[in-house]
């Protein structure tokens, strides 16, 4: 990557200063929050990946299917100041430590997927035990079809389910395939394996919070329509935020 994109103005004006958070619960003692007009100025961030396009890459860290351009770390700050303010308590984090966040854009087809890419997911599972993380996603575009995001449980044990994730990331599409049932696609819907148990769908200027460790993966209901135009494609801002536990 090059140098990370700053986007310029007073950054404690980015925000809704009055923002209406929504509860979703998944499990006992597990919630989403959803946030509306988020930004006070979304356009600006689309107009940022518009600008830097050519800056976009796929990254080899981790499983995003698509392009990502990462934010500097005055936005991760800025990112960092609204959860303390309005976030942490509500997942018991006394502070954060450190934050990343990317403009992110879905581009591959269905038949260019890892297996890994073909199910829900987590992040941060080296995340030691006094700490936990946190991830978001902003959605910056309008047509509310190109999919929001989904929380899944896992339907078998532990370690069935731990077998599968290691072979997910291990083993060949047809040996992966053959031995657990998964065809090729993006996960939209339960299967064997998960069970969806919440839906967010997408909304301009909104943003999606939950813990990084449960299962989950965008509704990439329409894959045909992603692309690699920031205007018209499944432009995302997505944040991870590590977070010390809180003694109480």
């Amino acid at each position: 990557y090059s140098d990370a994109i700053s986007i310029s103005g007073e950054l404690k004006s980015m925000f809704n200063p009055n923002p209406i958070i929504q509860v979703f619960p998944i499990a006992e003692n597990q919630f989403c929050y959803v946030i509306d007009d988020f930004l006070n100025d979304p356009s600006s961030c689309v107009e940022l990946a518009v600008t830097h396009r050519a800056d976009f890459r796929e990254a080899a860290s981790n499983a995003y299917p698509g392009i990502e351009l990462p934010m500097s770390q005055e936005v991760n700050q800025a990112l960092i100041n609204f959860f303390s303010m309005y976030i942490n308590r509500r997942f018991g984090i006394r502070k954060i430590k450190g934050s990343y966040s990317r403009l992110s854009m879905v581009t591959k087809k269905p038949e260019q997927l890892m297996p890994c890419q073909w199910i829900c997911h987590r992040d941060g599972v080296t995340v030691p035990a006094d700490e936990r993380m946190l991830a978001s996603v902003l959605y910056l575009f309008k047509d509310e079809s190109l999919g929001g995001t989904s929380i899944y449980r896992p339907t078998a044990d532990q370690k069935r389910t731990a077998s599968l994730m290691h072979d997910a990331n291990s083993m060949s599409a047809t040996s992966f395939s053959g031995k657990y049932g998964i065809t090729p696609g993006f996960m939209t819907e339960s299967n064997a394996w998960f069970e969806k148990v919440l839906s967010i769908g997408a909304r301009w200027n909104r943003m999606v919070i939950y813990d990084s460790m449960v299962f989950h993966s965008g509704d990439i209901l329409r894959p045909e329509a992603m692309t690699d135009n920031p205007r018209t494609g499944r432009l995302s801002l997505n944040g991870f935020y590590r977070g010390r536990r809180s003694l109480v």
